[in-house]
């Protein structure tokens, strides 16, 4: 036995049902797709999610809820991450570029101080938005505080 005489056993490839290549083949004339309607023309395709003609699902569910085109999304940082970072990197100055650069935050993101946790050094804080407890947290341990 060598490699160029190796074959399929009998009966295990079939070959291809070639259909519309004319009435000899058996499969001419309509080419298996029956008479008229709009399953035998050419284009056709179902509709995503149609039901046979019931009601679909998205019409007998009922609709809910709204959604705001003009929230702002905010990315979130406390004040524990803030002294987080000081710590780490031993920086006093946290900018959007310093955030960016450490890959915290991406360029179009917004972010806003929040006030959860305690500050120990003072920090400079460069951001869009804060909240009353932060901003206070951090003018009382000598820090300033620039929005965008």
């Amino acid at each position: 036995m060598d490699l160029n005489n190796l074959r399929p056993a009998n009966g295990s490839v079939k070959s291809e049902k070639r259909i519309a290549r004319g009435q000899g083949s058996g499969h001419g004339g309509t080419a298996t797709r029956g008479h008229k309607g709009d399953k035998s023309r050419s284009g056709h395709k179902r509709k995503r999610a149609h039901e046979g003609g019931q009601t679909p699902m998205q019409r007998r569910l009922p609709k809910r809820g709204f959604k705001n085109v003009n929230r702002i999304n905010y990315i979130a940082v406390n004040l524990s991450q803030l002294e987080a970072f000081s710590k780490k990197w031993g920086v006093a100055d946290i900018t959007l570029d310093f955030l960016l650069e450490k890959n915290l935050v991406a360029k179009t993101d917004m972010v806003k101080i929040l006030g959860n946790g305690e500050l120990t050094g003072t920090v400079n804080v460069t951001a869009h938005a804060i909240s009353a407890s932060a901003k206070a947290a951090i003018e009382a341990k000598g820090g300033s505080v620039n929005l965008v």
